[in-house]
């Protein structure tokens, strides 16, 4: 496990540096993970929608920076059918249910104590993003943030939007 963290946090650390953007193809693996309310969410039940999954940790400054940027752009295109799952990284979620009190979003929040949907979607980077087109295909991923990248965003959700 501590080798997993160490490879996140070269992954945090290489984001700031530099930032990649690729277009994928390909059914979005299905998971299911507990959420900051205490239920269960499954990316299935949310197809229909345009949905983007941002891991993060909040020991990534990227993904504490970008945060505000993915409340703004979820409560833009939610009422569109836009849907924004945020997946927790860290072993223990006390600490990122502490920081979400000082930095509230209205997306949905999960935890991914045990990292099985950070292996499942092979992340390396931190912040990572995946945008999932409504029938379930993947079609973006971004790995890495840096002020701005989230133009980049609202373009691809607009666009997955309008198919």
């Amino acid at each position: 496990m501590l080798r997993a963290f160490s490879v996140l946090v070269v992954g945090c650390l290489a984001a700031s540096l530099a930032w990649a953007a690729q277009t994928l193809s390909g059914p979005a693996p299905n998971f299911t993970l507990p959420s900051r309310d205490g239920g269960q969410v499954s990316l299935a039940g949310l197809k229909g929608n345009v949905v983007m999954v941002n891991f993060w940790a909040t020991w990534c400054v990227p993904c504490r920076q970008e945060m505000p940027h993915l409340e703004a752009i979820y409560e833009k295109y939610h009422s569109l059918g836009f849907e924004l799952v945020a997946v927790n990284v860290e072993n223990n979620p006390d600490g990122a249910r502490k920081w979400l009190e000082e930095t509230p979003v209205t997306f949905t929040v999960l935890f991914d104590a045990k990292n099985e949907v950070t292996k499942l979607y092979k992340v390396q980077t931190m912040p990572s993003t995946v945008l999932v087109a409504r029938d379930g295909t993947m079609r973006f991923i971004h790995h890495g943030y840096k002020p701005g990248f989230e133009a980049e965003y609202q373009n691809q959700v607009r666009a997955l939007l309008r198919e």
